[in-house]
């Protein structure tokens, strides 16, 4: 195909014949003058082999490779791609009468670096994380709507905090095709109103539904407290579980009248559950209720590796005061969604909290990401969700 080609030094081409889809920037030896931000372009050997094609971008990632080999990046591609990701989810059976919220695409998960699109209902959310998806989001709307059975009426793009500062693209979340009629979505039976206009993310975080479910089972006759509680997912689940009571905190204001509102929506007039617009650690240290399961799911606490240091500094704290007030026999659910953070350096933060506290600490479970958010076995760097299930004695 007749794209513009980056030359990459000698020896450099060795990770991408390992199929990581990244080309870093220390890697190219020649950038042509007239490449722009978000172009297709050939990634060629300093030999002279076409390795692969993908989406240009200034920054430490140069390229994200769409395709191997000298092939066209253009609306069949996408259409193959999406069709692929919606059969999959298919096949896992994600999509049923119980649930219509689900991860569509899950970036290099899914052979389509820099997209991630949500599905709510008949609503798709598609955001992009370069510049070359950004510009392909008409096409790739158009690919959705289409996707035969996926019943995918209208596209909103959410795009404006996840592209590249250093693009200047000034991105406009908008509908690209249609206008929801609800953001009412249903997940294992329970529904939520997702704010994808001005929330969060794209509006709900569907990467915990797995693990909500297994709060459900854990949450019987115990005094559940749900931290950095967000829509409410982990309260409204742990309702249904037959929790003894259940709180819920935020710093937001807004986040708390959406958890107030799911609540509502699931269980009205249910007297168990109470919600509070307060600062995570002033209310573990100033709290007297003796909770028996406390789920700590903060918001990334390093979105970079510079901030890696001051990440786990933060999980140790957050975790230690939780094992210092959690009831004797209770559980915990602790989370880091920091993809700068590792496994083995989140399991350390948290072993850390728990020497400090000197209590008897065992795990349960090891958790991660849902199956519609898969890791593709070549970029490992798309495992971000980790957590553990610890019982407390």
């Amino acid at each position: 195909m007749d794209y513009p080609e980056i030359v990459l030094r000698k020896g450099k081409e060795q990770s991408l014949e390992r199929l990581h889809p990244w080309v870093f920037s220390g890697a190219v030896a020649h950038l042509p003058e007239t490449v722009e931000e978000g172009d297709t372009v050939k990634v060629v050997s300093s030999t002279g082999k076409v390795i692969g094609t993908g989406h240009y971008q200034i920054g430490s990632i140069t390229v994200r490779i769409l395709a191997w080999g000298d092939a066209a990046v253009d609306a069949a591609l996408y259409g193959e791609r999406l069709n692929a990701a919606y059969e999959l989810r298919r096949a896992l059976k994600l999509i049923n009468r119980h649930n219509n919220a689900y991860r569509l695409v899950h970036g290099e998960g899914d052979f389509l670096p820099g997209l991630v699109v949500d599905v709510y209902g008949d609503t798709a959310v598609l955001q992009a994380h370069s510049p070359g998806m950004h510009f392909a989001r008409d096409i790739i709307a158009a690919e959705l709507v289409n996707l035969p059975d996926a019943g995918i009426k209208n596209v909103y793009y959410k795009s404006e905090t996840t592209l590249p500062y250093k693009a200047h693209l000034d991105p406009q979340n908008q509908y690209i095709i249609g206008q929801f009629s609800t953001n009412v979505a249903e997940e294992n039976g329970l529904k939520f109103h997702v704010d994808w206009l001005k929330g969060q993310k794209t509006g709900f975080f569907v990467d915990q539904r797995d693990n909500r479910a297994l709060l459900e089972k854990y949450s019987h006759n115990r005094k559940v407290l749900n931290m950095f509680c967000y829509t409410g997912g982990f309260s409204v689940y742990a309702l249904r579980g037959g929790a003894e009571l259940v709180h819920s905190v935020d710093s937001s204001a807004k986040a708390i009248a959406l958890t107030d509102d799911n609540v509502r929506l699931n269980f009205p007039d249910d007297t168990r559950h109470s919600s509070y617009a307060e600062d995570a650690f002033k209310f573990l240290s100033a709290m007297d209720t003796p909770y028996d399961l406390i789920i700590l799911d903060p918001p990334a606490f390093a979105k970079h590796r510079s901030a890696l240091k001051n990440a786990l500094i933060g999980y140790r704290k957050l975790n230690a005061k939780a094992f210092e007030k959690i009831a004797p026999g209770g559980i915990l659910f602790t989370f880091s969604c920091s993809q700068a953070v590792s496994r083995e350096q989140f399991r350390l933060a948290v072993f850390s909290a728990a020497a400090q506290s000197r209590r008897k600490v065992r795990i349960l479970h090891q958790l991660t990401q849902p199956a519609d958010h898969p890791v593709n076995i070549y970029h490992p760097e798309g495992e971000y969700l980790k957590g553990l299930i610890l019982y407390v004695e």
